[in-house]
């Protein structure tokens, strides 16, 4: 049977949307290949299939001019940038003193060799400065499709041509200088484009900088420091004060306080002793431990935060479709835009000379000019300049890199980026009680068990991640083997134990405890071969934040509503106590999918949040289902957000966070596309000068980025709960 898995790999070579569309449509042609989304703000490409092969994929993506690097995202970017720089300073190193002396030469006095002059500096800055836009634009065309730098190319070498032309004695207008500009704008925006993107992610890159690179590990008595990559399941590892633990594992020795803060957000140190977990990426302040490792490499929690965070930050959102449909067909339709403009000036250039005399008083950059070779040429350069599908391809992803990134920091991890366009239309919040509403930490307060009992009934809950069965297990150390046991979603666990029945789970009949369930506790009933044998009455605290968190849900107009599998007396109690009016009880797993499906009906969207097995096949059936961090692993598997510190009021900044991410999303595109609806036909009318359309295609992407960054501000985030 085929595999279905998930790979994610940094593209190199990519400038603009039009690239990342064409690695996607390459990736999705093959037969292994069910699912690809190809980042452009990330430089990365995510992909879910069959039996995947890497080698494969990195022939396809080479196929269309890209390639595949096992650098990081972060160490493409940065080298990227490096390289900017570099030939940011040449260009303007040459294109300052080349403009001062076209605007001398055209309004002063005539510069004695200028032409020659625009040839030397033009061909520096447009064929050494902009030989990387040079070349992608001949390796998309090449590969027979086109790009931004392609626009670039087209404009930047067919102003440089006219000086050339010029020089040899055509009597027809020099742009070279216009030409330096165009690939000096064009750097310049790169460069300031690179510099804000390296910012908008640098909530993930704080996640990266908390992963040890080497670990101390115990072998045979000794110490001996081993790369991260070496460490395996079960190593001792020591970790002294002030150093970050490396890896997910367990105390084995020592007491210390551990900073836990980038993790769970929460700012005191967490005290830990033998056999407490701890996560890699926290920071040990006090005392020296020795740990087991418990996981390593991508199985620990902090690689797997990274690797969530950048999945939804690759993905696509449905409003995402538009945009990447228009810049699919985008430079091609430019070009031909631009070709037809300078055939249309060519010939009517007699006919409309008139209007651009007019439009000239009002806007001096308009090229003054009886020659309707140089007049055609101003405006295909200035035509295909301007168009811009970087911002159409940079609306999206930015906004969703920067709303990631404050969900992560928010203690929200988003799995699927679908999600951020669906919670703003949430309308009403299904919660579970136990371990969502309650803080999960239950405890056994009274019990009719006798000793013996007590002894197998703690041992076969050991076996079971539910939060109950967490407290039951505690009450003793001393565990018997079990031979066969069974949990039953929603209903309790079931085992043998020398051939006796044993059942552990929800009372048949909640009447013979009505005295139990009026103090607020959950109680659990055991029988042994089918008969009742006792029980145990459970109290759960109430999380604090879940009252506070219910009231905003309120007052933002959403209904929270409590179904729970519990009985309804106590779910009556903790309804009451955080101001739930509406509450299902003693409701199985597959009744709360039939809850679901009843207020889908009613309009609005959905929102499940829970922590148990049981809440698995609600998370997937709602139309968005937000998991407790702590919660089992089944419910985590089956939601689009995790919480990974605090409660419920998480949900509230998760709605409140897509509903400013989605709002920043439609700004950019509003923005992209009016800029592009207005700025196109006055290139084409000869208005704008190609070196303005450069600087205005420019300002349009860091415009997009800057609206993106704004989601981080702390004008739009403080509604936020606090953290």
């Amino acid at each position: 049977m085929k595999n279905e898995e998930k790979k994610s790999f940094t593209i190199t070579g990519m400038t603009c949307a039009n690239c990342a569309r064409t690695i996607e449509k390459a990736l999705l042609k093959s037969e292994d290949v069910k699912f690809a989304a190809v980042n452009l703000a990330t430089n990365t490409a995510f992909v879910v299939g069959e039996n995947l092969d890497i080698e494969k994929i990195k022939k396809i993506v080479e196929s269309v001019g890209y390639g595949i690097t096992d650098k990081s995202p972060e160490e493409v970017e940065e080298k990227r940038y490096k390289k900017i720089k570099k030939n940011l300073f040449i260009s303007l190193l040459l294109t300052i003193p080349l403009s001062i002396l076209m605007i001398t030469n055209m309004f002063f006095r005539e510069i004695p060799y200028f032409t020659l002059i625009e040839v030397i500096f033009g061909g520096i800055v447009t064929f050494y400065a902009g030989r990387d836009t040079i070349k992608g634009a001949w390796i998309a065309l090449t590969h027979k499709h086109t790009n931004m730098d392609t626009l670039i190319f087209f404009g930047a070498t067919t102003a440089w041509l006219t000086s050339i032309l010029s020089l040899f004695g055509l009597e027809i207008g020099s742009f070279g200088a216009i030409g330096s500009m165009i690939i000096s704008f064009h750097l310049l925006g790169r460069f300031i484009e690179s510099y804000l993107r390296d910012k908008a992610t640098k909530e993930i890159k704080s996640l990266i900088k908390l992963q040890a690179k080497e670990a101390r590990v115990i072998i045979e008595g000794k110490e001996l420091m081993l790369p991260i990559e070496a460490v395996k399941e079960k190593m001792i590892i020591l970790v002294k004060p002030g150093e970050r633990i490396p890896v997910d594992g367990v105390i084995i020795s020592g007491k210390s306080g551990i900073d836990e803060s980038m993790i769970s957000g929460e700012s005191m140190p967490a005290k830990k002793g033998e056999n407490d977990e701890v996560i890699g990426g926290s920071l040990n302040l006090t005392s020296p431990i020795k740990i087991k490792a418990t996981k390593v490499g991508e199985d620990s929690f902090l690689s797997q935060m990274i690797n969530l965070i950048k999945e939804a930050q690759g993905a696509k959102v449905p409003i995402q479709a538009l945009a990447d449909r228009i810049t699919n067909w985008f430079v091609p339709v430019i070009i031909s835009l631009a070709i037809f403009s300078g055939i249309f000036w060519y010939f009517g250039f007699e006919t409309f000379h008139p209007f651009i005399e007019k439009a000239s008083n009002y806007l001096p950059w308009i090229l003054n000019t009886n020659n309707p070779v140089s007049f055609a040429i101003f405006v295909f350069v200035a035509t295909v300049v301007i168009a811009c599908p970087c911002a159409l391809g940079l609306a999206t992803p930015m906004a969703l890199i920067t709303g990631t990134g404050l969900s992560a920091k928010r203690g929200l991890l988003i799995r699927n980026a679908e999600a951020i366009q669906t919670m703003k239309d949430v309308k009403f919040v299904l919660m579970d009680k136990t371990g969502t509403i309650t803080e999960g930490h239950p405890k056994v307060i009274e019990h009719n068990l006798d000793k013996e009992t007590l002894k197998v009934i703690a041992s076969i809950e050991k076996n079971s991640n539910h939060p109950l069965a967490k407290a039951i297990s505690e009450l003793t150390n001393n565990y018997i083997k079990i031979e066969k046991i069974e949990e039953i979603p929603g209903k309790g666990i079931k085992a043998f134990v020398n051939n006796t029945e044993y059942f552990v789970g929800k009372p048949q009949d909640y009447s013979n405890y009505s005295k139990i369930l009026e103090k607020g506790y959950t109680v659990v009933e055991v029988k042994v071969n089918t008969k009742t044998h006792g029980f145990l009455a459970i109290v759960d605290p109430i999380r604090p934040d879940s009252l506070n968190a219910v009231k905003m849900l309120k007052n933002m107009g959403i209904t929270p509503i409590m179904v729970t599998g519990d009985n309804e007396k106590t779910a009556e109690i903790v309804a009451k106590q955080v101001g739930i009016d509406k509450i299902y009880a003693q409701v199985k797993p597959q009744e709360k999918l039939d809850i679901i499906r009843k207020y889908q009906a009613k309009g609005g969207k959905v929102l499940m949040v829970g922590d148990g097995m049981n809440d698995a096949a609600a998370l997937k059936g709602a139309d968005v289902g937000i998991a407790i961090g702590t919660g089992t692993d089944l419910a985590i598997d089956n939601a689009d957000i995790i919480i990974t510190k605090e409660g419920i009021s998480k949900i509230v900044d998760a709605i409140k966070i897509s509903q400013l991410t989605f709002s920043v999303i439609k700004q950019n595109l509003f923005w992209a596309f009016f800029y592009n609806i207005i700025a196109i036909p006055m290139a084409m009318m000869g208005l704008l000068h190609p070196a303005i359309a450069e600087a205005a295609m420019a300002f349009s992407s860091i415009t997009v980025i800057l609206n993106s960054s704004k989601i981080n501000e702390k004008r739009y985030s403080k509604s936020l709960t606090k953290n």
